[in-house]
């Protein structure tokens, strides 16, 4: 890298940064990623898992080589009451053609880098960017603690605070109705006593959501993911929804995870993890101008996750390749004016992205009006119906279920559930 100059900077090494970089790279274009991190992933945390079909977009076969967990082969759902709960479970049969996987995320975004560099990426961690350099109105390059470097254009990647974006006025502050609080602590287990407690094989991995319980009343679902030998356990909960409520996050968890239902899972488990991360609860309408003249905004600093699928990750990563081939493409036109950037709009209104975000444009806002109905109500009856179906007495089964079909229609579930039901087909007939 000759005079601090480079053709394009990254400023961010997660998922979305190290696409950019390296998509950039393998076109032969000069690029200097930059990361604050001492090791990138140090400061990262998501749930989580990692999508296949997007992954191996930019990195091919990846399951080879790369330091994934378990192969994710079954989701469940967990409804929660007090102290019951029932529970779904779908398992799907691989054969070969795994569809997400476990990653811990320092192990897995060094590796991303480390390819990166392979590519050709110049990568400087430790390093700070506290703004970027303007010059004649322009976006120039970006000033660190250490100096100031230089390049035709920058890709943000800075994540959901995201101070750059800010600076140039692409986005505002999001709001706390706009963010979620997301929780997690990691407790090791032997490999095999994990194993045997999700019922798993050698390399394959389980998915829990969970409703209800110390969560109901409140917009916030739980989750468990299986690693190696550690089980990450947490929760996402709407930080208005958190103010409102006015409980600790720290005291959710907890009770959580002294559920009867979940405390087996993690029993005995050694505590080898807490993190906390602020991530956007993802909306279209709340997607913030993506591209000016020589900068292009992508992963959580511009908004781009699927909280009702819990996906950001893969959408991360496939806005950093639509960013970095629209630089490529301004790059070989020496055009970086925001009317040439705009091409990577258009990527992402063809992309899954837009399309997914435009489908849960109101869900969230849809969901939170139904709270009640969904993690209190919903598991409520959905564990007193297999309570009563599961138990034999004097009282015969005419009499149980007229019981229980009279209280479904006392709760007014099925009224409650009828305007989820018309939004949701409503999201899936609309073009």
């Amino acid at each position: 890298m000759e005079n601090n100059k480079v053709e394009v900077i990254v400023v961010g090494a997660g998922p979305a940064g190290v696409s950019s970089a390296i998509t950039l790279a393998r076109a032969g274009k000069k690029v200097l990623l930059i990361d604050r991190a001492d090791n990138a992933g140090d400061k990262n945390m998501f749930g989580g898992t990692i999508y296949a079909k997007q992954t191996a977009e930019i990195f091919p076969k990846f399951w080879e080589s790369a330091p994934v967990e378990r192969a994710i082969t079954e989701h469940k759902i967990f409804m929660l009451t007090d102290f019951d709960s029932t529970q779904y479970s779908y398992r799907y049969s691989s054969k070969g053609a795994y569809k997400a996987f476990t990653v811990i995320r320092s192990k897995w975004d060094k590796w991303c880098v480390e390819q990166a560099q392979k590519e050709g990426v110049y990568y400087a961690p430790k390093t700070l960017v506290k703004e970027l350099l303007i010059d004649n109105g322009k976006v120039a390059g970006v000033k660190t603690q250490f100096e100031d470097f230089y390049s035709d254009m920058v890709i943000i990647a800075d994540g959901v605070n995201s101070l750059l974006a800010k600076q140039i006025g692409l986005r505002k502050e999001f709001t706390d109705s706009d963010m979620t609080l997301n929780v997690k602590e990691v407790f090791k287990l032997p490999k095999q006593r994990l194993e045997d407690r999700f019922n798993l094989d050698e390399n394959t991995g389980s998915a829990v959501r969970i409703l209800g319980g110390p969560l109901k009343d409140m917009f916030a679902m739980g989750f468990m993911y299986t690693n190696k030998d550690t089980v990450s356990i947490g929760f996402g909960v709407s930080l208005d929804e958190l103010k409102k409520q006015k409980v600790s996050p720290y005291e959710l968890l907890d009770d959580l995870k002294e559920h009867p239902s979940v405390a087996p899972y993690i029993k005995d488990g050694e505590l080898v993890e807490y993190s906390a991360h602020m991530i956007p609860e993802g909306s279209f309408n709340h997607i913030p101008k993506v591209f000016d003249n020589r900068v292009l905004l992508v992963g959580d600093a511009a908004g781009f996750v699927d909280n009702i699928h819990l996906e950001g990750t893969n959408l991360a990563m496939l806005s950093g390749k639509l960013a970095a081939e629209t630089a490529v493409f301004a790059i070989e036109k020496g055009d970086f004016s925001a009317s040439t950037l705009s091409l990577y709009y258009k990527k992402l209104k063809d992309s899954i992205i837009i399309k997914d975000l435009k489908t849960h444009n109101n869900t969230i806002n849809v969901l939170k009006k139904n709270i009640l109905t969904l993690t209190t109500l919903c598991p409520n009856l959905a564990c007193e119906f297999f309570e009563m179906f599961t138990s034999a007495d004097e009282i015969s089964k005419r009499v149980k279920y007229r019981k229980f079909l009279s209280e479904v229609l006392k709760s007014g579930v099925i009224f409650k559930m009828m305007p989820l039901a018309f939004y949701a087909l409503g999201r899936c007939i609309k073009k």
